[in-house]
């Protein structure tokens, strides 16, 4: 007796085809998994064989059961092969005539048949809307992520005896309304505002720049400056994701199996401890999972104490910050995951912090300046466009009860210079201004003679590279579009060319 059902394979953050099939042959009782399964998916048998007990349904013992998960050279993870196992062996063993090929069945089941939560739930929906497939049961939690797929029927499962009876025909499940993105969305109340800040109106002025462009920023400055608070205000002066970016965040959150039921519609701000390990921060592991560059995709990724953070995982973030994309390669195969984010970055001016602070003096030795400095490589520091100094505040400042401007009103500045750069780009896979490739550099960021001058004696006092020119000039289209220019100027090339650090020799 041989049955077979359609499922998928989870392989990154896309997911490929999937065959279970279930042969039953008389003979002494024994039950196996093949096709490249993972450990979770091998104790699988254990978990049917309560599961099917426990809900009413007779195991077919004296019969040699074979799962096969085709293709076979494919790895397979994971338990959410649970449920279709279970209902092909009960539907097989019974000798029903049930048709699923239209169907997609997706959950992990539990010993006494209910279904619990199973990750990357949205990716397989997609994938059953791009195959074809017009129904799919997933576990009930999962199913309100599910319906945010459009023109799939979804069918929310509490437990195997719910969708045999379903199957059958006897008691049907009702399916659940399809969730569409909604236009209207409301920005949510943040907690820090950037009005609640003392002073800083230098740093401030940064972020707003960072935010409107997707520029990377760097803030040094001696402890207690404010430097944390600041990174963490970045999230309310950043425009809503839009319905395609929300998307992709939530895919990725998805698979990692972080996503609480709703579409991500917050910017993500992730701030990893410097203690991080380089697949934590980048991804990987056997089967290759989305690291923390990954999960801030489209938000911030925050890395306080810069140069505390392991040589070597920093260094992995080059490409990333360079491409948007990082490319993981394992035995079990090579996975790109996107990381298109906003490096905030934070660090002392040396190991005791008061380097160069007018009212506190360093305890540091020139051989341990150098050494902090050393951590972080000038080829990452390259690729950071922004570099500012967050000084200590007097007592003034700290006592003014004085508020700076809301973070609603620099985040409406913010947004009319990304709808600028939408406009922009409409017709390129670009999305800011920071991610402009030389093709958009030469058209959108032409500079009259002035600047060319300006630019042209910035370089060789600063002895900027070949990157440091390109960012440069990104930079000056932000600034320009932030004051509402068609054009970049020279105050906004002069603007720009202060933030810029000066290359290490």
């Amino acid at each position: 007796m041989f049955y077979k059902l359609p499922s998928a394979a989870i392989v990154g953050l896309d997911c490929r085809p999937v065959e279970v099939e279930i042969d039953l042959n008389k003979g002494q009782t024994a039950f196996g998994i093949v096709g490249l399964p993972d450990a979770s998916i091998k104790e699988a048998k254990d978990r049917i064989h309560s599961a099917l007990k426990n809900s009413g349904f007779k195991y077919p013992f004296n019969f040699r059961i074979v799962i096969n998960l085709a293709p076979a050279d494919l790895s397979k993870e994971g338990p959410l092969y649970d449920l279709p196992m279970a209902v092909g062996l009960v539907i097989i063993s019974n000798g029903w005539n049930i048709d699923l090929s239209d169907s997609f069945l997706i959950g992990e089941l539990a010993l006494d048949g209910t279904l619990r939560h199973t990750a990357g739930i949205l990716s397989l929906a997609l994938h059953a809307k791009e195959k074809g497939f017009k129904k799919m049961f997933v576990p009930e939690d999962d199913a309100p992520e599910a319906a945010m797929v459009s023109d799939l029927e979804i069918y929310p499962v509490n437990n195997l005896t719910q969708i045999i009876s379903h199957l059958k025909g006897e008691v049907l499940i009702e399916p659940i309304k399809n969730r569409q993105f909604k236009d209207d969305y409301v920005i949510p109340q943040y907690e820090m505002d950037m009005a609640l800040i003392k002073g800083q109106e230098f740093a401030k002025r940064a972020l707003e720049i960072a935010a409107a462009g997707g520029h990377n920023i760097l803030m040094s400055g001696p402890p207690g400056s404010g430097k944390t608070l600041l990174a963490k205000s970045l999230s309310s002066v950043l425009p809503s994701l839009t319905n395609e970016e929300a998307l992709e965040v939530t895919k990725i959150y998805s698979v990692a199996g972080m996503l609480q039921k709703n579409m991500v519609r917050e910017r993500p701000f992730r701030s990893p401890h410097h203690t991080v390990s380089n697949v934590a921060l980048v991804g990987g592991g056997r089967y290759p999972r989305p690291g923390e560059i990954s999960l801030s995709h489209r938000g911030v990724l925050f890395l306080d104490e810069f140069p505390e953070f392991p040589r070597a995982v920093l260094e992995s973030l080059r490409q990333p910050l360079e491409d948007g994309t990082v490319t993981v390669s394992r035995a079990a195969g090579t996975l790109s995951f996107p990381a298109r984010f906003i490096l905030v970055a934070s660090q002392n001016p040396c190991p005791c912090g008061y380097l160069g602070d007018p009212d506190h003096d360093c305890t540091c030795t020139p051989t341990q300046i150098i050494n902090y400095k050393k951590k972080i490589s000038g080829p990452l520091l390259d690729r950071i466009d922004l570099h500012i100094e967050v000084p200590r505040l007097n007592f003034e400042k700290l006592s003014s009860e004085r508020l700076g401007e809301s973070s609603a009103a620099i985040r409406t500045r913010v947004e009319e210079a990304r709808n600028k750069q939408t406009e922009r780009f409409k017709n390129s896979p670009v999305k800011t201004n920071a991610e402009m490739r030389n093709q958009e550099i030469k058209e959108f960021c032409r500079l009259d003679e002035s600047s060319l001058e300006l630019l042209k004696t910035a370089v060789e006092q600063m002895k900027l590279s070949a990157r440091s020119y390109n960012r440069l000039l990104k930079l000056s289209r932000t600034i320009a579009d932030l004051a509402g220019s068609e054009n970049i100027e020279l105050p906004h090339l002069a603007e720009a060319i202060q933030y810029r650090q000066k290359e290490q020799e």
